[in-house]
C-alpha cells in the first residue's frame, strides 16, 4: 500500500512593526521565499496572535506605539521559551544606550534598520532550517 509523503509543514513567521509599508514589505519577500507570515501592528495584537498561532521565528521592531519590543521580546520569551533564539530584534538604535544596555543583559540577534532584505531571508533561513548555522548578531 502506497502512503503519499506528508508535505512539510510550511515555516510561520511573525512580523512585528508599527510602519504598515515595512511589514508589507516583509510580508511580501518572506512570502516570496515559502513562508506563512503573520503580521502585527503593535505588541499587543502580536501576543494575542501567538496565543492562537504557533510562529516558527519572530522579527520584532523596538519601537511600538504602547510597548517596546524590548519588553514584548521578554513577554513572549516568558510564556513561549522554546521562540528564544527565534525572535530577531529590528531597530535603527542599535547603539542607544538602553538598547545596548538591554542586549548586553537578553542575547537576541539584531537586525538593524536600515537593513536589506537578504540579511532578513537569511537569518529567517537559518533559523527555521537550521544547518550548523549561526544565528548571532547580525550588523548592517
Amino acid at each position: 500500500m502506497h502512503v503519499p509523503p506528508t508535505p512539510e509543514k510550511v515555516p510561520t513567521i511573525l512580523v512585528v512593526d508599527d510602519e504598515a509599508g515595512l511589514r508589507r514589505v516583509l510580508e511580501r519577500i518572506l512570502t516570496r521565499h515559502g513562508y506563512r507570515v503573520l503580521s502585527a501592528g503593535s505588541a499587543e495584537t502580536a501576543y494575542e496572535l501567538l496565543t492562537s498561532e504557533v510562529a516558527d521565528a519572530l522579527l520584532l521592531d523596538i519601537h511600538l506605539p504602547t510597548m517596546s519590543g524590548l519588553a514584548l521580546y521578554l513577554a513572549i520569551i516568558h510564556r513561549w521559551p522554546a521562540l528564544e533564539g527565534r525572535i530577531a530584534i529590528m531597530t535603527g538604535d542599535a547603539e542607544a544606550e538602553e538598547v545596548r544596555t538591554w542586549l548586553e543583559h537578553h542575547r537576541c540577534t539584531v537586525i538593524r534598520k536600515p537593513f536589506n532584505l537578504e540579511q532578513v531571508t537569511d537569518w529567517v533561513a537559518a533559523v527555521v532550517h537550521p544547518r550548523g548555522r549561526s544565528t548571532g548578531a547580525m550588523d548592517a
